[in-house]
């Protein structure tokens, strides 16, 4: 068992919306990532999942409401839920999602990864 530094953790990439693992617990991972420009909207049909801002200002759209994520703050979706990250300056984010979750999702796409980078 090794502390994790978050901030030294963030500092080892610069590219956005490719999730790292930094830990792992009864099935959930938890993983870091940064976050720039418009995501593709998707849901999670089987999986919850946890944002919480370390840095920057999120706002995850729903169809019918956005939220506004500041840093200390974090908003756990639930399973079916369709959603869109926004982030229009860079965010760095910790999400908290079982070792199941598909970062798009549903919708798959470019933005797909599946062969998450472990730090």
């Amino acid at each position: 068992m090794d502390k994790i530094n978050i901030a030294e953790k963030l500092a080892l990439f610069s590219d956005y919306w490719n999730p790292r693992v930094v830990a792992e617990l009864n099935g959930q991972h938890v993983k870091l990532a940064k976050l720039k420009g418009d995501f593709v909207w998707h849901k999670h049909d089987h999986e919850d999942e946890l944002f919480y801002v370390i840095s920057g200002e999120l706002k995850i759209e729903f169809r019918d409401k956005a939220v506004c994520l500041k840093p200390g703050e974090m908003l756990a979706i639930p399973k079916g839920v369709e959603h869109r990250p926004v982030a229009e300056e860079e965010v760095c984010v910790m999400l908290f999602e079982p070792v199941s979750t598909i970062n798009t999702g549903d919708a798959g796409g470019e933005l797909t990864r599946t062969d998450l980078d472990i730090l």
